[in-house]
């Protein structure tokens, strides 16, 4: 039970911060707006890194926040059972529900003066930049391997044993990295809770303005990072990594 509560509010944390810089750099009228790339890119590593001490908090051991992450820990044993893994993916993307709630009653008078229906999508999930289903799916799923074959590398035993509380750190430079590398072309969801939860709290609630959800686009950055996790663990596996 703890784990269900650490991995649902831990990913609540992560799109409240994640999303949360999202807003700040791309809403009218925000003190931040306008602030670039780099902004969020280093704000989306630390949505990561306080997403998982939340969650570690609450006493879930492992602080996923990312169904593609707990399903290569599934594959790889010893963590989760086939239900536990199922459920922890629930609450994750009910968890991302939460955090787009939260960060659309934190942004409140921005809605309405936002013209840009995109704009304010893009708040709440990733769109690509060219529209190209198999290829944006391409990027989501190196993206995605990428992010879970080096946390296995980073946690190897030959990289010696971390001092607690140091994990967070080293998994928030990993996803900087990645968006700086690899987020130019579907602005690296990596995560389906991430994605998806979102894009439902953008389809209920009542954003002025706020046109579609874009659901044409929605099952890229989930199954991609699904798949992307998948076979992380299979070379990971198969070079001895894990």
């Amino acid at each position: 039970m703890d784990n269900l509560v650490g991995e649902f509010l831990g990913t609540a944390v992560l799109i409240i911060f994640g999303g949360g810089v999202c807003a700040t750099v791309c809403l009218k009228g925000s003190k931040g707006e306008n602030s670039g790339w780099i902004v969020i890119t280093a704000g989306w590593g630390f949505a990561v890194m306080l997403g998982v001490f939340a969650a570690t908090s609450l006493g879930a051991p492992q602080g996923d926040l990312n169904p593609a992450v707990t399903l290569a820990k599934l594959l790889k044993g010893g963590i989760y059972t086939f239900d536990q893994a199922l459920i922890t993916m629930v609450v994750q993307l009910l968890g991302g529900i939460l955090g787009g709630i939260i960060v659309w009653l934190a942004y409140l008078p921005h809605w309405g003066i936002t013209e840009d229906q995109a704009t304010k999508l893009g708040v709440f999930c990733t769109a690509p930049a060219v529209r190209s289903y198999w290829k944006n799916f391409l990027c989501e799923f190196i993206a995605t391997f990428m992010l879970v074959f080096m946390i296995f590398a980073i946690f190897n035993a030959n990289n010696g044993h971390f001092p607690a509380g140091v994990g967070p750190y080293i998994v928030g430079v990993l996803i900087w990295a990645l968006g700086l590398s690899l987020g130019g072309p579907t602005g690296y969801a990596m995560n389906p809770a991430r994605d998806l939860g979102p894009r439902i709290a953008h389809f209920i609630l009542p954003i002025e303005g706020k046109g579609g959800s874009d659901w044409a686009y929605s099952w890229v950055p989930v199954f991609g990072p699904l798949a992307g996790g998948f076979v992380a663990y299979v070379i990971a596996k198969a070079v001895g990594i894990i």
